[in-house]
């Protein structure tokens, strides 16, 4: 995963300015003070070094881990910003913004679309929801669900291995046209931190590019991006010894083109072909030529709702112009933040969807956001229900609605039988018998049992590893070591 969130270990006795710390003269092999101790004799490993640690002890300590970034991705948890709170703050900046005059035409259109989009009512909010649960699921459909069967039941690595491998290029063959996007947005930043002789050609590559990616010409353009535009990005690098933006800009480009280069429908169909030959569950998928592939691939619930999903778009084309400082310092610093509590939710140490939920209904704001857990394990061991721990979902929502308060709602839900706990504002627990009656009723009249519903004050915030333990226990979450 790239290092999105900045983790890195800090470099013994040194930490910029408390960096005057006395270093020991004196090493003794055994002395447990001192991390990293070289040891000639033998291949060494840091003191006080566990393999495995759950969500508690890395949730308590408050010192370093060296054996893992999770503790430290632990603490960026709590100490993410709060995504509605900053949410609200860019709106209001934004409505400001939109009354001033003289406010550049593409600016005052973004701003405007994008508040369009808070108004909903109920059909429109329900539309809005199942777009942001569908659209962050990439991989569903038949196919992807036969494939994440086999890799649950067939033992063998390396079949795992190539699920994983065809998986892959099938996430970069559906992310395409966001890869051409993002390839061409770096390239028409790059003549900003070029000089002007260096423009002309790269501008005339640049406008090549853009439309062989209208034409859907793939290898026409990795020519192009391989043989031409990457070498004399490389050469100015190379002649001006330049490592500021222009050199990172250039790392990014290469990244994207490589995932563009794997995603193409030949090593697609390739890789998929070499699953058909391991053993009963997958043999099937011989019958499917590469035009019902391909189909199949593209016509998907994700594919669908990726083109649906009008708030992702604005809200990614508006955060360009608000992080270059178009929109003024303050929206610039609600955006830094919002993008920071996006990536860490989306952050694979976190198997969970996760979506937004900000809307204007009734004239009243709301804004919120929400996880899922579809593979959440139950805690009730000897039960019906905890034998059957593939078959619960698991739901935290959190919502500030105007007039109203901060709530939260934590929801697990195993075939027909929920369970519901809401907490929110004295003023709604007083009337909690009430709510929670017509809460059954809503849940009845959809064919669902309200097993457990409550309807309680909120004493504080729910943080997501209550809802979710089993997140950092180290069997689904990725535990990457240093």
């Amino acid at each position: 995963m790239a290092n999105l969130m900045g983790v890195t270990n800090p470099v013994p006795n040194y930490d910029g300015p408390n960096n005057n710390r006395t270093v020991p003269t004196t090493v003794k092999p055994n002395d447990t003070q001192i991390q990293n101790i070289p040891d000639p004799t033998r291949v060494g490993r840091p003191d006080a070094r566990t393999d495995q640690s759950g969500a508690d002890d890395a949730l308590q300590s408050t010192a370093l881990r060296y054996d893992s970034n999770l503790q430290v991705f632990l603490q960026n948890l709590r100490e993410a910003p709060d995504l509605g709170a900053e949410i609200l703050k860019a709106v209001t900046w934004l409505r400001g913004l939109a009354m001033t005059p003289g406010l550049q035409t593409g600016l005052a259109e973004e701003i405007s679309e994008f508040l369009k989009l808070f108004r909903m009512d109920g059909e429109s909010f329900r539309q809005f929801f199942l777009t942001q649960m569908e659209s962050g699921n990439r991989f569903s459909g038949p196919l992807l669900s036969l494939l994440r069967q086999a890799y649950q039941t067939i033992p063998s690595e390396g079949v795992r291995q190539d699920i994983l491998g065809f998986l892959k290029r099938y996430s970069d063959f559906s992310s395409t046209d966001h890869i051409g996007r993002t390839m061409m947005q770096i390239l028409k930043q790059l003549p900003d931190y070029l000089p002007k002789s260096w423009h002309d050609r790269l501008l005339d590559m640049t406008a090549r590019l853009e439309n062989g990616l209208e034409a859907g010409t793939r290898g026409e353009n990795l020519k192009l991006l391989q043989g031409e535009i990457v070498p004399y990005l490389g050469n100015y690098v190379e002649r001006t010894h330049d490592l500021g933006t222009a050199r990172s800009l250039l790392r990014l480009l290469v990244l994207n083109i490589t995932r563009y280069e794997n995603g193409g429908e030949e090593g697609l169909l390739s890789a998929f072909r070499q699953l058909s030959g391991y053993g009963d569950v997958l043999e099937g998928l011989n019958r499917l030529d590469d035009a019902s592939l391909l189909k199949l691939l593209r016509e998907n619930p994700f594919t669908q709702a990726s083109q649906q999903d009008v708030f992702s778009e604005r809200l990614a084309s508006l955060a360009q112009y608000a992080l270059r400082g178009e929109c003024g310092s303050q929206v610039q610093e609600a955006f830094q933040e919002i993008i920071r509590a996006i990536l860490i939710n989306e952050s694979v140490y976190m198997p969970l969807r996760h979506g937004l939920l900000p809307m204007e209904w009734d004239g009243k704001m709301s804004y919120g956001e929400f996880w899922v857990d579809p593979d959440a394990q139950d805690e009730q061991k000897g039960s019906e229900a905890g034998k059957n721990q593939e078959g619960k979902i698991q739901f935290l929502f959190k919502m500030d609605i105007q007039n109203l308060g901060f709530l939260e709602m934590a929801l697990g839900a195993i075939d027909s039988q929920v369970d519901l706990s809401v907490y929110g504002p004295e003023t709604m627990s007083r009337h909690g018998e009430v709510i929670a009656q017509d809460i059954r009723e809503i849940l009845k009249s959809h064919g669902l049992d309200g097993k457990s519903i409550r309807v309680i004050k909120e004493e504080k915030p729910l943080a997501i590893t209550d809802v979710f333990p089993h997140l950092f226990e180290g069997k689904r979450s990725v535990n990457v070591k240093i």
